[in-house]
C-alpha cells in the first residue's frame, strides 16, 4: 500500500475503520468524526481545576504550568481558604503564598506572580478579572494559553486553549502540522466549529489522559489514532516504542550483570 503524502495541505492520507483500507478525508471531515467520538466519550467535560470564581480559576491555571491538575487542586485548597479574591491575595506576604504552594513546580516564581497579579487586578481593574484577552495577557505569569482558558471557562467566550498535550494530539491525528502551539491553535480553530471550541479543548485533554498517552502508545489500536494517524506516523511511533523497550532491556541486563 502506498503511503505517499498528498501535496495539497487540505487532504491527508488516512485509513478507514478497520485500519488498513486507505481513503482520503479533508481535515474538516476528520475533525467532524473525531468530534463525534469525543462527544460520545465526554458529553459534558468538567473543568479539572477546582475554583470558586474567575479569579481563583485564573490563579489555578497560573499554578498549573509544569504541574499536574491533581497537585494544583491540593495546594489551592488552603490558598483559596486564605484568599479567594484579588484584594485578599494581594495582602498576603509572598512568603506565605510560597509556603502554601511550595510543592508545585516553579513555586517561587509563581508565588511572586500570584501576588503581583492580584495587586494589578486591584489597581487596574477594580478587583475584577478582566474579560479581555489582551488585558489578561498583560498580567504577570499569564500567557496566551492561560488567558484563553479563563476567557472560555470563566466567561464562556469562544477560545481554543492549546497546551503541549493538545499540540501533540493534533499532530498525531493529522489535524495540524504546526511547529508550535500558536500554529496548532489556528489550525484547530479552522477545522472545529466555533461553538464546539470550549468543550473540544477539554475533551482532547481528557482523551489524551485516558486513551492516548505520549509514550508507549499503540496507535493502531487507539479509537482515534487507529484511523486518524497516517500509516507513516503509526510506524514511526511503533519504532520509537520498540527502541525504548530495547534500551530498557539492555539497561536492565547491564544492571543485573553488576
Amino acid at each position: 500500500m502506498s503511503t505517499k503524502r498528498l501535496r495539497s495541505p487540505r487532504f491527508v492520507l488516512i485509513s478507514t475503520w478497520p485500519w488498513g483500507h486507505p481513503s482520503f478525508m479533508t481535515r474538516a471531515e476528520k475533525a467532524k468524526r473525531i468530534g463525534e467520538i469525543l462527544d460520545e466519550l465526554y458529553p459534558q467535560p468538567p473543568i479539572p481545576l477546582r475554583h470558586e470564581n474567575p479569579f481563583t480559576l485564573l490563579i489555578a491555571v497560573m499554578l498549573s504550568a509544569q504541574t499536574t491538575d491533581k497537585k494544583v487542586n491540593e495546594v489551592t485548597k488552603n490558598l483559596f481558604a486564605a484568599a479567594s479574591e484579588p484584594s485578599a491575595m494581594a495582602k498576603l506576604p509572598e512568603a506565605s503564598i510560597l509556603e502554601m504552594i511550595r510543592t508545585v513546580g516553579l513555586a517561587p516564581t509563581k508565588a511572586r506572580n500570584v501576588r503581583r497579579t492580584s495587586e494589578l487586578l486591584v489597581e487596574r481593574h477594580g478587583g475584577d478579572v478582566p474579560k479581555n484577552l489582551e488585558q489578561l495577557e498583560a498580567l504577570p505569569g499569564v500567557g496566551h494559553k492561560t488567558a484563553s482558558v479563563v476567557m472560555c471557562q470563566a466567561f464562556g467566550e469562544p477560545a481554543f486553549p492549546v497546551d503541549t498535550h493538545i499540540h501533540r494530539l493534533a499532530a498525531r491525528w493529522g489535524l495540524s502540522r504546526g511547529t508550535n502551539v500558536k500554529q496548532t491553535e489556528a489550525d484547530l480553530k479552522k477545522v472545529f466549529p466555533r461553538d464546539t471550541w470550549i468543550r473540544r479543548h477539554l475533551q482532547i485533554i481528557y482523551f489524551g489522559r485516558d486513551h492516548c498517552p505520549a509514550l508507549g502508545h499503540d496507535l493502531s489500536t487507539c479509537r482515534i489514532c487507529g484511523w486518524a494517524a497516517s500509516a507513516k506516523r503509526i510506524r514511526e511511533e511503533a519504532s520509537k516504542k520498540h527502541s525504548r523497550k530495547r534500551k530498557g532491556a539492555r539497561l536492565q541486563a547491564t544492571t543485573q550483570q553488576r
